[in-house]
């Protein structure tokens, strides 16, 4: 069974980088034909896809977030991360990592569209 596992900061100050990692275990970020995604839940609101990277290292980008939003890879330890620059309240959200069936990566956010989740982590950006 593949796992995923998000962790990172639960409390990040305005305006400071938030940085969360998926590690995955039960299955190599390298397979060929599936992406991963990070997506997030503000409080009472809907999911938002945030970007996602591919088995070859390809990323994508949600365009309300890609000029703050990063997200790369460590294949030794096959992790994946997110950083999210200048962060205010209104990125205060659970944070999601996720696997989708590729090999087109596709802005989804219904969950039956990954078959695996992580739990999520809370993050609160607050002064």
């Amino acid at each position: 069974q593949v796992q995923l596992q998000e962790s990172g900061p639960g409390l990040v100050k305005p305006s400071q980088t938030l940085s969360l990692t998926c590690t995955v275990s039960g299955g190599s970020i390298l397979t060929n034909d599936y992406y991963w995604a990070w997506i997030r839940q503000p409080p009472g609101k809907g999911l938002e896809w945030m970007g996602a990277i591919a088995n070859t290292g390809s990323t994508f980008y949600n365009p309300s977030l890609k000029s703050r939003t990063s997200i790369s890879r460590d294949t030794s330890k096959n992790q994946f991360t997110l950083q999210l620059n200048s962060v205010t309240p209104e990125d205060t959200a659970v944070y999601y990592c996720a696997r989708a069936k590729g090999p087109i990566v596709r802005v989804t956010t219904k969950r039956s569209d990954y078959d695996y989740w992580g739990q999520g982590t809370q993050v609160t950006v607050s002064s």
